[in-house]
């Protein structure tokens, strides 16, 4: 089990912003799984891989695979209070799910 998050390298987020946005995709993404999965991944420590994503285009297109997978996911958009603009797409996370499943969507890219 474990859960995937992939961060845009494009959009010049400094290291707070980064652990931010990250954070917030964790989050929401569990959030969107069954209780069953989620107490799952829980159990087994919370394992998460931060990943390097190059453009809005690839999160959503990652998104859309996780979708079809049936894989809990979830994109963030930034507030826009700070360094980026409203609604500035930062970050996706992929899972909880099966190792296989998750490096299925996001196994080509590389670690952050």
């Amino acid at each position: 089990m474990k859960q995937a998050i992939v961060a845009r390298t494009d959009i010049g987020m400094g290291q707070g912003k980064l652990a931010a946005q990250v954070a917030h995709a964790s989050l929401s993404a569990s959030e969107k799984a069954d209780s069953q999965l989620r107490d799952q991944w829980k159990r087994n420590g919370q394992k998460k891989v931060v990943l390097k994503g190059d453009s809005e285009r690839q999160l959503h297109e990652l998104s859309a695979i996780a979708d079809s997978e049936g894989i809990p996911n979830a994109l963030v958009r930034d507030a826009g209070h700070t360094q980026l603009e409203p609604g500035t797409v930062t970050a996706l996370a992929v899972g909880p799910a099966g190792d296989d499943r998750v490096d299925a969507v996001t196994g080509e890219l590389s670690l952050f």
